[in-house]
């Protein structure tokens, strides 16, 4: 069941092919890849989740250098909930474990596969894995970090705001051009996030309601770093966002890239700097 579920997944958006599109537009850009793995130990496919339904992996990068403990960042794809793969994390997170951090980007359920909560269960589950796998992989468990990128950044942040039990704590949240509410006047939603979230607003309020970050948002929401493009409809709720968490005292930081696509963070000139917002963030947050 497993192979034929992945084998029935949409696999139209990935880095060549928003390669092909964006470079239509900008000749100039390419696709970011590290120089060098020096340092950084890769596990691919591991089993975090084993259900009745299919196992579910991911693939950890982490520092050789296992004699401390280092901060970790659960990495979320992205692709409108119904596309994408862990493995687009690739370049982020040999940049992360290389800088001191241990990545870990999980697969989860797609809308093709599974509706909205699917995609949250899989990935607190990952968060689960992490906790249970910290010694095997030296991480500190007081410094976990959410970051994702589009659909994936949404997710992040609404992990991050879903504080329900321990287990599933999250300390820090890294929304790479995600929205923060899918009813809200600057959301520009419609089908793709209707396919997931098991109906349109009209059929279905309270999944669009309660599958938004800001709708969670409280006095135990961790510092959130917003990274965005210059679309707005990819940030909707943010302000707001970030209104609601300064009335609790909660730091968060905003940095915008002007003309540029939505899936930057794949390509040069973006993704070095995109890079050091993410690691002075998680730096400052986790010191």
């Amino acid at each position: 069941m497993a192979q034929q579920e992945v084998a029935s997944r949409d696999t139209s958006f990935g880095i060549w092919t928003s390669y092909l599109k964006e470079k239509k537009h900008r000749p100039y850009i390419k696709i970011a890849w590290p120089d060098s793995t020096a340092n950084v130990t890769i596990e691919k496919n591991i089993v975090y989740r084993d259900s009745n339904e299919r196992e579910l992996l991911l693939d950890i990068y982490y520092p050789q250098n296992t004699n401390i403990e280092h901060p970790a960042v659960l990495m979320i794809f992205g692709g409108g909930w119904r596309s994408g793969d862990k493995t687009h994390n690739t370049a982020m997170a040999i940049e992360l474990a290389k800088n001191g951090y241990v990545a870990v980007s999980a697969e989860y359920r797609l809308s093709t596969e599974a509706q909205y909560p699917a995609a949250v269960n899989d990935l607190q589950n990952a968060i689960r894995w992490m906790r249970t796998h910290a010694f095997q992989y030296a991480i500190d468990t007081s410094k976990i970090a959410t970051m994702g990128c589009s659909a994936g950044g949404q997710l992040a942040a609404l992990v991050g705001t879903l504080y329900t039990s321990n287990d599933t704590k999250i300390h820090a949240v890294v929304n790479i051009d995600g929205l923060l509410a899918f009813h809200h006047p600057e959301s520009a939603e419609g089908a793709i996030a209707a396919q997931w979230l098991n109906g349109t607003y009209e059929e279905n309020p309270k999944n669009w309601e309660e599958a938004s970050a800001l709708t969670h948002a409280s006095e135990n929401t961790p510092p959130m770093l917003f990274i965005n493009s210059s679309l707005p409809r990819f940030h909707s709720g943010r302000d707001d966002m970030i209104k609601k968490l300064s009335s609790y005292g909660i730091y968060t930081e905003v940095h915008t890239f002007n003309d540029s696509p939505h899936p930057f963070w794949f390509f040069n000139p973006w993704f070095q700097p995109t890079m050091n917002y993410i690691i002075n963030f998680l730096q400052k947050v986790f010191k």
